[in-house]
C-alpha cells in the first residue's frame, strides 16, 4: 500500500514538473535566443577592435563603445575595401545592438505577466540579479521544491567540486560544470558584482529594484548580499584566494538566496 502511494506522488511529481516545463518553454527559448545575439554583439565588437589594432588606428579616449568612440570609429577613413569592411562591421554592431534593446524589452513585457512578476520582483532585491538573470532562472528550473536542499541545486547546476578519489587518496578537483550551463554562466556573472563596492553599501539602483517588496524580503536579500560580499573579500584578502574560485565559491552560495534553508525563506516564497 505504501509502495503503490509513494509511486503515485513520484508520477504525479514528474507530470507537474513536465506540465511546468512545458508551460516555460516558450520563454526558455527566447530568452536563449537574446543570450545567442549578446554573444554575437561580444564578437562583434571583438572583430572592430582587432580591425583597428591591425591597421594601428588607436583611441585615446577613456573608455570603448562609449557615444565618443562609436563617433571615432565612423570618422574613420581607412583606404579603398578597408572602408568597406569598417562599414560592415559598424553596420552589423549597430543591428544586434537594435535587436539586443528590442529583446530587453520584450524581457520585461515578459517579465511583468502575472505569473512571473512577484518571483521576479523578489529575485531582483539580490545584487547583479536583473529582469534578465531573474526570468532565465525561473522558466530553466520550473520548480524549486524539487531540490530538498540548496546543495542539491548547486549540483543540478554543476557548481559542486569534482572528485577523483581511490581508497585512502582523496583528491578534490575543479567545480563538475555538469547540469544546467545556462543558469551557471548567469550565476557566475552575477556574482561578478559582489567583488565591487564595500560591504553594505546599496546602490540607487539596486534601491530601486528592492522597492515593493515586503520588508522581509528585503532584510533578507540585505544579508545575504552583506555576507556574500564579506566572504569574498574574506577569501581574497583574507586566504589569498584568486578572484575565480572566490566568484565561483560564492555562485554556488547563490543558490541559498534561491532555494533557501528553511520553511519561511523557501526561494522567498516563490
Amino acid at each position: 500500500m505504501l509502495k503503490s502511494l509513494l509511486n503515485v506522488l513520484l508520477n504525479t511529481t514528474i507530470a507537474l514538473f513536465t506540465f511546468l516545463q512545458q508551460k516555460m518553454k516558450k520563454q526558455k527559448e527566447f530568452l536563449r535566443m537574446r543570450d545567442d545575439h549578446k554573444l554575437a554583439f561580444k564578437k562583434i565588437k571583438q572583430q572592430i577592435l582587432a580591425f583597428c589594432l591591425r591597421h594601428s588606428y588607436r583611441y585615446n579616449g577613456k573608455s570603448h563603445w562609449t557615444a565618443a568612440h562609436l563617433k571615432w570609429l565612423r570618422s574613420l577613413t581607412p583606404e579603398a575595401l578597408y572602408k568597406e569592411i569598417l562599414d560592415e562591421y559598424l553596420l552589423t554592431y549597430q543591428n544586434l545592438s537594435d535587436k539586443l534593446e528590442r529583446m530587453n524589452k520584450r524581457i520585461e513585457e515578459l517579465a511583468s505577466l502575472e505569473e512571473y512578476r512577484e518571483a521576479v520582483k523578489k529575485l531582483c532585491c539580490f545584487i547583479g540579479v536583473r529582469t534578465h538573470t531573474a526570468l532565465s532562472v525561473l522558466v530553466e528550473v520550473g520548480d524549486f521544491k524539487r531540490f530538498a536542499s540548496a546543495k542539491n541545486f548547486a549540483s543540478y547546476l554543476g557548481l559542486v567540486p569534482g572528485e577523483n578519489s581511490s581508497g585512502e587518496n582523496q583528491t578534490r578537483l575543479g567545480i563538475t560544470k555538469a547540469g544546467n550551463r545556462h543558469i551557471r554562466l548567469l550565476l557566475t556573472e552575477a556574482s561578478q558584482c559582489y567583488a565591487r563596492g564595500k560591504i553594505g553599501f546599496k546602490s540607487k539602483e539596486l534601491k530601486s529594484r528592492q522597492s515593493g517588496n515586503t520588508p522581509e524580503i528585503i532584510a533578507y536579500a540585505d544579508k545575504a548580499n552583506e555576507r556574500l560580499r564579506r566572504r569574498y573579500y574574506k577569501m581574497v584578502l583574507g586566504s589569498c584566494k584568486k578572484h575565480n574560485v572566490a566568484k565561483n565559491s560564492n555562485s554556488k552560495r547563490t543558490c541559498l538566496l534561491y532555494v533557501g534553508h528553511d520553511d519561511r525563506l523557501y526561494c522567498l516564497t516563490l
